[in-house]
């Protein structure tokens, strides 16, 4: 705490006076030089050289360790005995520990209760002493800040503090002497310790490099204070991007991202997802949410201003990821890629209904088509449809569905629809229903969905389905019918004659407790 008093009262630091405890930082005794990788796929795709500077390859998967190892090799014998703490989500937790086991400095993280697992087993194979408290950064924050008090431990901060923010500069220098002929640097912010660092140190060297600052859309601190003139505290912010999740930007982190950063944007959740996408199709590697933040400002600026032929850079921040993550990221990119358009239809409930409403869609492939029996005229479905040309091509189906006298509702920017009720459809029928229920398996291919409807929509009713496309080679349908006894020999034959894996799951336990009448 006195540390950060006394940083306060003495007079800012310059551009210069940065530029050369930047240059004087001794983060090399830990850290690596990491790479500048060309993003060549991405690159080919939008029109510019993109590279992405992996600080995921540090040995503690990110940055922060720049930052945190700076500022601990300049404490007194007295500091270093007493011990420090620092409060993170994670990254900056690691760095603390993996610096203090090297300089033989006790280390005691507060992390907030959130914090995925992976973060909290790492920082404490490095020997760190994790403290769990709160929900978010800035309640671990506070607790961190009174244990320092109680316990003479000298406070660690995570981005608001000179000697932390010239640690994370230091990829500035790897930047330049990487490629010295860069137009734009793209760097995450969440606090702002990393992008006031590599701005002013950019700006003191090469000041014709742009430095654009990315936040995201739940945790925008900087933008807040920028629209403010000072630093103010958000209500809230999301969680998934837990690296970036700060409620309030440093003082002195405001002062130089003011000074030094040319523009800042902010993305969404779902853009974030289809950069984590793109960084692991272009080098295998996969980014944490925060790690991919900035890649994902890259792509949405260079579509706003309409960049071609420009040198870019973008800063692969960590990779401390959750595993289980992945699961609500694969789902989400291709929205985020504006590659898949979800929306509410209205059909009405007959024979032929489904086969018809997908004619109207052509071939056009369906990734995912939920639909339960309502009543006996109108039924709502829920459908996903990849897209080749974006909102455009979405806007065109929507106008051809209405057309047809389909009632049409687009959920593609509805986060209820797609974090819930996609996941929701079915129920039990409200009426009785002679029903049987079976699951598909068949080869995805172009129409493999309308082959299997041709076959068998147009002459039984259809009254349960479900078809989700995880880019398997198989695709898996699970779809009930209204059949009566007398039919269940000719209905057997189609299924015959249709080739595809099939099986009768009409008594599967499951489906008699949440959908059956």
């Amino acid at each position: 705490m006195s540390e950060v008093k006394q940083a306060e009262d003495v007079a800012l630091p310059s551009g210069a006076d940065y530029l050369r405890n930047i240059l004087r930082a001794p983060v090399y005794e830990v850290a690596q030089v990491t790479p500048l990788q060309t993003m060549a796929r991405l690159g080919n795709r939008i029109g510019n050289t993109v590279q992405l500077k992996r600080e995921d390859r540090q040995p503690v998967h990110s940055f922060k360790l720049r930052g945190a190892y700076n500022m601990m090799s300049q404490l007194t014998d007295s500091q270093r005995q007493a011990g420090v703490i620092a409060a993170s989500a994670g990254n900056h937790a690691q760095g603390l520990a993996m610096s203090g086991k090297h300089l033989g400095v006790n280390a005691t993280i507060v992390m907030p209760q959130t914090t995925p697992d992976i973060k909290v087993d790492a920082v404490r194979s490095f020997g760190g002493n994790v403290v769990l408290h709160g929900s978010n950064f800035d309640e671990a924050k506070a607790h961190a800040e009174q244990l320092a008090y109680q316990h003479g431990y000298t406070f660690i901060p995570p981005f608001d503090h000179p000697s932390v923010i010239a640690g994370q500069g230091t990829i500035g220098i790897e930047l330049v002497q990487q490629n010295g002929h860069l137009d734009y640097v793209f760097v995450p912010v969440g606090g702002g310790g990393l992008a006031a660092g590599v701005s002013v140190l950019l700006k003191q060297l090469l000041p014709e490099i742009k430095v654009i600052g990315v936040e995201a859309e739940d945790s925008a601190s900087l933008k807040a204070a920028l629209d403010a003139g000072k630093p103010v505290t958000l209500g809230q912010v999301g969680m998934f991007a837990d690296g970036v999740a700060v409620k309030q930007i440093g003082e002195e982190t405001f002062r130089l991202c003011q000074q030094y950063l040319d523009d800042v944007i902010t993305v969404s959740s779902d853009e974030i997802c289809s950069a984590v996408k793109d960084i692991f199709e272009d080098t295998r590697a996969i980014a944490e949410p925060s790690g991919a933040l900035s890649l994902a400002g890259l792509k949405k600026f260079t579509e706003e201003h309409q960049l071609k032929n420009k040198q870019l850079a973008a800063i692969l921040s960590g990779a401390n990821l959750n595993f289980h993550s992945l699961r609500y990221i694969s789902e989400r990119c291709e929205l985020g890629e504006k590659r898949e358009g979800l929306l509410a239809v209205t059909i009405p409930e007959r024979p032929g209904a489904f086969l018809d409403f997908c004619h109207i869609l052509g071939g056009r492939a369906v990734t995912e088509f939920n639909y339960r029996y309502n009543d006996d005229t109108l039924a709502n479905v829920f459908v996903g449809i990849r897209l080749m040309q974006g909102q455009e091509e979405l806007e065109g189906i929507i106008q051809d569905l209405r057309k047809a006298g389909y009632p049409v509702v687009d959920l593609s920017d509805d986060e209820m629809a797609k974090v819930h009720v996609r996941y929701m459809i079915g129920g039990k029928p409200p009426k009785p229903l002679k029903e049987r229920l079976y699951s598909f398996e068949f080869p995805e291919y172009p129409g493999a969905l309308l082959k299997f409807l041709n076959t068998l929509g147009t002459h039984w009713n259809i009254s349960l389905f479900n078809y989700r496309n995880h880019g398997a080679d198989y695709g898996r349908v699970l779809c009930g019918f209204e059949l009566e006894d007398k039919d269940l020999l000719s209905f057997t034959s189609y299924l015959r004659e249709l080739g595809y894996h099939w099986k009768d799951e009409t008594d599967n336990p499951s489906y008699k407790f949440f959908l059956a009448q």
